[in-house]
């Protein structure tokens, strides 16, 4: 049976957030992601076998658990394309109310004290990716994002442990600067208190000319050596395209370096 193409269309960053507001989901850097409070480790793992049911057979290509003792954290991707289509909006609207039918409530933060879901990955800046691009692969055991597996296209682990590794392409040498930075993806109306938080524990902004159109922040540590300030990931045209554009219009991201 041919999927239907109205499901498998990638939304937009905006559509896919408006699409899941007021269901306790956000739209985070390609996906959707909630969590669902739980007694005990039992219990997590009955509150997800019901969610996956709740998904039916769509489940396998939309569907991510990660169970614990207090916390079910489910994410909706779609597996062939890295990106949210209606299908997985469906899918949320499922899971949100199978959820409400056990007297639970889907939510992006778990909790008062807790953070709110979000994406963490690891850039590397190189002159020539197509060289390194191997090697980071090996050591980490990492495989193809799905439907990416170009020369200079990102990396995921394949068991979803650890952080998702892009490359952004450098124009020169840098001897001066760290080529490696972390980018840090929350929802869009996490952005503010978390830059709050990052400025009172004694980071700094030292670029926000972006935002808020794709709410970029750039921060550094504090008392950063010379040369150490952050600079922003930009969308480039070439095979890293789409991937940049999606990292461009994410909500709330900055980068430390």
């Amino acid at each position: 049976m041919e999927p239907d193409p109205e499901k498998v269309w990638t939304l937009r960053r905006q559509e896919a957030s408006e699409a899941v507001s007021g269901l306790g989901w956000r739209y985070v850097l390609g996906e959707l992601r909630t969590t669902l409070p739980a007694g005990s480790l039992a219990e997590a793992a009955e509150v997800a076998g019901r969610m996956v049911a709740a998904c039916g057979d769509d489940a396998d290509g939309s569907l991510s658990v990660d169970v614990r003792p207090d916390l079910v954290v489910l994410s909706l991707q779609s597996r062939t394309g890295a990106s949210v289509t209606a299908r997985e909006v469906e899918l949320a609207r499922r899971i949100s109310a199978a959820a409400a039918g056990l007297g639970l409530a889907t939510a992006a933060r778990p909790g008062a004290t807790a953070r709110s879901v979000q994406v963490l990955e690891v850039a590397i800046d190189a002159l020539d990716i197509a060289a390194v691009r191997p090697f980071w692969k090996a050591v980490l055991g990492y495989a193809d994002e799905p439907g990416r597996s170009g020369p200079e296209d990102p990396l995921v682990d394949p068991v979803g442990q650890g952080p998702s590794l892009w490359f952004q392409q450098m124009d020169a040498p840098r001897p001066q600067r760290n080529r490696i930075h972390l980018d840090v993806s929350v929802p869009h109306d996490e952005a503010r208190p978390r830059i709050q938080a990052t400025l009172a524990a004694g980071g700094r902004v030292v670029y926000d000319a972006e935002a808020p159109a794709s709410r970029t922040q750039k921060a550094t540590r504090p008392a950063s050596p010379p040369g150490r300030a952050a600079t922003p990931s930009r969308a480039r045209s070439g095979t890293r395209s789409n991937r940049r554009a999606r990292r461009a219009r994410s909500a709330g991201r900055w980068c430390w370096r």
